[in-house]
């Protein structure tokens, strides 16, 4: 099939799968931030008339200038909204209409004001205060500048504590769908893994098919030695559910020169064959990888690729590698075929970045049929 008629296939099944209400509770943790969305002023004219610095590239140049003298950067607040990676992605879930529960730091006593209207479509257990992320958003990518103490103190007790042992143990073993992600700002994750690992998952009911998925969340500052515990360890969960792994391009690279994978030029080839030599090399079931172009999945059977609808200028870029997540995950709760949960990813990103809102199914079904 050519592009068009895959994108209307995947439609077509999209609706097809969604006739009646989702049934899939879904399990999603353990980080929460405030974002706050910022651009950098390039030049002003006058408090409305102003223009932006519009790359990276572009910043850095102005960085360099002020090197060994001063400079004064302003920065243009652009939205204040719920983020990290789980968060994002659960709420971008919740808009499909799936049962979500979260668990993350939102804000003691009170939910965070980023946070209410999440908690109103979703079960959230708050563990703490959220972190806070400062990010910088250009045409070509953005820079995220984090806070993150308040993810420090984070592990498997205050979890299960938050909604009681018995509640967690019965909230875990209900979920169809478990979500675990932003692995490198969590210190304590794969000790997380580990006590779910020995504690809920062997008394999970048999014969259930469940889904998992991974975010490792740019694992470059932690070491090579973490890395690997993690992997293997996310592995283990393949015995009791369809896991999926999740990198971008930078994530995968890393992930590919840890595993002792060859990493050469980066082609939607190259990166299907090093998708499916992760699959094999921690014998999990799927791996995908979202460049910011296009999207390549892999499983024990097969590799698929698919374009994505690109857009050089976005409304809003945080959270897209999110939201391609989200899409991707109903995709496979689905059981979709791997290019079908493929595009259900880049197009629910595709809608988020042109619109800054999460779709809904008929949003997603409507922009599958008529993205250009």
């Amino acid at each position: 099939m050519n592009a068009i008629d895959l994108r209307t296939n995947a439609a077509k099944k999209l609706k097809e799968k969604t006739s009646h209400p989702l049934q899939f509770p879904c399990l999603l943790g353990f980080d929460g931030f405030v974002d706050y969305i910022i651009r950098i002023v390039d030049k002003k004219i006058s408090k409305e008339n102003l223009t932006f610095i519009p790359s990276i590239s572009a910043f850095a140049e102005r960085l360099q200038r002020a090197a060994g003298k001063s400079s004064n950067i302003e920065l243009r607040m652009q939205q204040v909204k719920l983020g990290g990676n789980g968060p994002i992605m659960a709420n971008a879930m919740a808009a499909y209409g799936l049962p979500i529960t979260y668990f993350g730091p939102l804000g003691v006593p009170e939910i965070h004001p980023a946070f209410r209207e999440f908690a109103q479509i979703a079960k959230v257990y708050s563990l703490g205060e959220p972190a806070v992320t400062d990010a910088l958003e250009f045409e070509d990518g953005k820079i995220l500048m984090g806070k993150h103490e308040a993810l420090d103190g984070i592990d498997y007790a205050m979890i299960a504590a938050s909604a009681g042992e018995g509640n967690f143990e019965s909230l875990w073993s209900k979920s169809k769908f478990v979500g675990m992600v932003n692995w490198t700002m969590l210190d304590a994750m794969t000790a997380i893994w580990k006590e779910l690992l020995s504690k809920n998952c062997p008394r999970l009911p048999a014969n259930e098919r469940r889904v998992m998925f991974f975010d490792l969340a740019d694992p470059e500052k932690r070491s090579q030695e973490d890395i690997l515990e993690a992997m293997h360890t996310l592995a283990k969960f393949a015995e009791y559910y369809t896991v999926i792994l999740g990198l971008n391009e930078k994530e995968s690279d890393q992930i590919a020169a840890v595993l002792g994978i060859e990493n050469g030029e980066n082609t939607p080839e190259t990166l299907q064959q090093r998708a499916a030599a992760i699959c094999r090399k921690l014998n999990i079931q799927t791996t995908v990888i979202h460049p910011v172009k296009y999207a390549v999945a892999a499983n024990q059977k097969e590799t698929a690729y698919v374009d994505g609808p690109y857009v050089a200028k976005p409304l809003i870029s945080t959270g897209a590698g999110d939201h391609f997540n989200a899409g991707f995950s109903l995709g496979t709760l689905l059981e979709l075929d791997l290019s079908s949960a493929l595009l259900t990813g880049v197009s629910t990103s595709g809608f988020y970045v042109r619109n800054a809102k999460s779709p809904s199914v008929p949003d997603l079904i409507e922009f599958l049929n008529n993205w250009k």
